[in-house]
């Protein structure tokens, strides 16, 4: 009974931190929409868009080690680990794609990032 009880409380911390990590994705990728902005208007956007780009891809890498931490030892689904990893995917061929300068591609996978990670928050 106590293990169950632990279990329920680590998948409900687990729950919580998922949710964390999602949103500071979700925020970190809009940030660069914003600074994406800026790198047209402004001579320091490039500066901005470039440690924000650092940033974005931190975050979608704690996503996936808290996605990791969720599932493993606290019991939870092993789906986020699979959603975070997409977003780890994606992320890896946006910031390619944003160091080759292809902004046809890199504009709109931005986008689509940033609906998909609204999308997982919402579904959280």
């Amino acid at each position: 009974m106590a293990t169950q009880v632990t279990k329920t409380a680590n998948a409900q911390r687990g729950s919580s931190f998922l949710r964390i990590a999602i949103a500071l994705q979700t925020l970190t990728i809009f940030l660069q929409a914003v600074s994406a902005g800026l790198l047209l208007t402004s001579s320091y956007g490039e500066m901005l868009h470039s440690v924000g780009a650092r940033v974005m891809y931190g975050a979608s890498m704690l996503y996936v080690l808290v996605a990791v931490l969720a599932w493993k030892p606290g019991g939870g689904s092993p789906r986020p680990v699979w959603h975070a990893s997409g977003f780890l995917v994606l992320a890896s061929v946006q910031v390619v794609l944003g160091i080759a300068h292809v902004p046809s591609v890199h504009l709109p996978l931005g986008v689509l990032m940033f609906g998909l990670s609204v999308l997982a928050l919402a579904r959280r």
